[in-house]
C-alpha cells in the first residue's frame, strides 16, 4: 500500500508543481489572467489528482483481488491525494519565492481594478487596500500561514476526488479487474 500511496501521490504532486512553472509564462504574456487562472488553476488540479482513482484502483485489483471498502478505499486514496497536496504546496513555496515573487502584489492591483469597475467609492478602495496590506504582511511574512491557505485552495477537491473515487470503486463490478 504505501508504494502504490507515494507512486501515485507523487506523480500527482509532480504535475501539479509542473502547472506552477508552465503557468508562469502564460500568467504574465496575459493569456492566463486572474479570471481565467482560477479555471486553469482548479482543472489542474481534478486531472492530477484523477490519480488517486488510479491509485485506488491498482490497490484495489492487485492487493485486494479486486475488492475494497470505503473505509479502505477512502485511506489508500486519503493518502495519495495528502502526499499530492503537501507536494504542491511546497512547489508553490519555490514558484512564489522564485519565478512567481510579485503575485500577491499583481493580485492586490486586479482586486482594486475590479472593485474600481464595480463602482467602489475612494473610501472604499482605500479600506480594501489597507485590508490586503495587512494579509499581504501575514501571507509574506510566514511560510506556515502561506501553507496553511495553499493546502486549503486543494484540499477541498482531493477530499471530494477520494470520496467519489472510493464510493465508485467499492463496487467490485466498476471496471473489474479482468482478473
Amino acid at each position: 500500500m504505501k508504494k502504490i500511496i507515494l507512486v501515485y501521490g507523487l506523480i500527482a504532486g509532480i504535475i501539479l508543481g509542473i502547472m506552477f512553472f508552465v503557468t508562469v509564462p502564460l500568467h504574465k504574456n496575459g493569456t492566463i489572467n486572474f479570471d481565467n487562472g482560477m479555471w486553469v488553476g482548479y482543472t489542474t488540479m481534478v486531472i492530477s489528482l484523477s490519480l488517486v482513482f488510479f491509485g485506488i484502483k491498482s490497490y484495489r485489483d492487485n492487493h485486494q483481488n479486486g475488492v475494497i471498502t470505503f473505509g479502505q478505499a477512502f485511506k489508500v486514496g486519503g493518502l495519495i491525494a495528502l502526499v499530492a497536496c503537501i507536494m504542491y504546496c511546497l512547489t508553490w513555496e519555490i514558484a512564489y519565492n522564485t519565478v512567481s515573487s510579485g503575485y500577491m502584489e499583481a493580485y492586490g492591483v486586479y482586486e482594486q481594478e475590479k472593485l474600481k469597475s464595480n463602482g467602489a467609492t475612494e473610501a472604499e478602495l482605500q479600506e480594501a487596500a489597507k485590508e490586503f496590506q495587512k494579509l499581504l504582511v501575514v501571507y509574506d511574512g510566514n511560510p506556515l500561514i502561506r501553507f496553511a491557505f495553499t493546502i486549503m485552495e486543494i484540499l477541498p477537491v482531493a477530499l471530494i476526488i477520494s470520496l467519489m473515487s472510493a464510493a465508485l470503486l467499492r463496487k467490485k463490478e466498476f471496471l473489474p479487474s479482468g482478473n
